[in-house]
């Protein structure tokens, strides 16, 4: 009897691979910046997907490896308290780890941000 995979390596639906699309096609400034950060293995080889979809939802950005979940915390985001905390307890039910940080924080403290993602993902960071 074959095991189903987990959410986070079943494949998406068109639905959610189009309104990921969409949703990498808007990117805020905050999103482009971290995504600048992150993106070519760049914080110790670790491979991030950007407005990556798992399960239900679409996260922000997704490490496999790491089995890290980088969310980014706008306006948006200070009205759905609730609602984030029904897919955070989803995306934990999957073993990921949330790491939730603030467009402020990625636009005015971008070292702070890429240091904290690499001490949680156990990779050297000069």
């Amino acid at each position: 009897m074959e095991r189903e995979a987990a959410p986070h390596r079943q494949y998406a639906s068109k639905h959610m691979v189009r309104r990921a699309r969409g949703l990498r096609r808007d990117e805020t400034p905050p999103e482009q910046l971290l995504w600048l950060a992150l993106r070519n293995g760049q914080i110790g080889g670790l491979k991030f997907r950007r407005q990556h979809p798992i399960g239900p939802y679409v996260v922000d950005f997704f490490c496999h490896g790491a089995k890290l979940v980088v969310e980014l915390d706008g306006m948006s985001h200070d009205r759905k308290a609730s609602a984030d905390a029904v897919r955070a307890n989803f995306l934990e039910s999957q073993g990921l780890r949330i790491l939730r940080v603030t467009n402020e924080d990625v636009m005015d403290n971008l070292d702070g941000v890429t240091r904290e993602i690499a001490r949680l993902t156990g990779v050297p960071w000069d």
